[in-house]
């Protein structure tokens, strides 16, 4: 059974219809007991870093996420929330992991000239950086991406997107693992990459 952490966020739903895609049970739920009890965790999110930190300091989460021993995965915000830090709104995040979250520029194509939009919006292909996460995707593969704020590199960085700069396309400790990128919406890509997070 698949626990998805409702805290109030959007993308519930199409995390459900994706899991529900390759055969995996699923409840949604805010409450820590419940979850625990779950063999995997999926933290989704679409928002805001400052009010969706307030919504899971007010289920009681926000202490209680770091607890989890089962995997764990934070998608497009959920995965900035696991950071240290968010320069959206100056939040103080859950800290598993040490990277800053910070906004995105509107950085200069070298090689073409052309100025990239943001929020960083459609397809894109990643580097992973070769763990069982991102087994049976290809060296290059693309993904869908809807985000306006990035974390940085460092070595927790188990993948890399370029837009521009480098970002952290996923960030991986311990039992811990989070994709800026939304598997939910990454098609055959993102289905095998669900399927491996549920082999792990």
């Amino acid at each position: 059974m698949v626990g998805i952490v409702d805290y109030g966020t959007g993308n519930l739903k199409s995390v459900q219809n994706a899991l529900g895609r390759i055969g995996a049970e699923n409840i949604v739920s805010s409450d820590f007991d419940t979850l625990q009890k779950c063999s995997h965790i999926i933290l989704p999110g679409v928002g805001s870093a400052g009010w969706a930190m307030e919504n899971l300091v007010a289920t009681g989460l926000a202490g209680q996420i770091e607890k989890f021993t089962q995997p764990v995965m934070g998608i497009c915000l959920g995965m900035q929330l696991m950071c240290s830090y968010s320069e959206e709104e100056q939040t103080k995040c859950l800290g598993i992991f040490p990277n800053i979250v910070r906004k995105m520029g509107t950085p200069a194509n070298e090689a073409s000239g052309i100025r990239l939009k943001i929020p960083h919006v459609g397809w894109n292909n990643i580097r992973p950086l070769g763990i069982d996460l991102f087994k049976g995707i290809g060296e290059l593969p693309f993904v869908y991406f809807v985000h306006s704020y990035s974390a940085d590199v460092n070595d927790r960085t188990i993948a890399v997107c370029s837009y521009g700069d480098d970002f952290s396309a996923a960030i991986g400790y311990r039992n811990f693992i989070g994709c800026q990128f939304h598997p939910e919406k990454s098609g055959y890509v993102g289905e095998q990459i669900l399927k491996n997070f549920l082999e792990m």
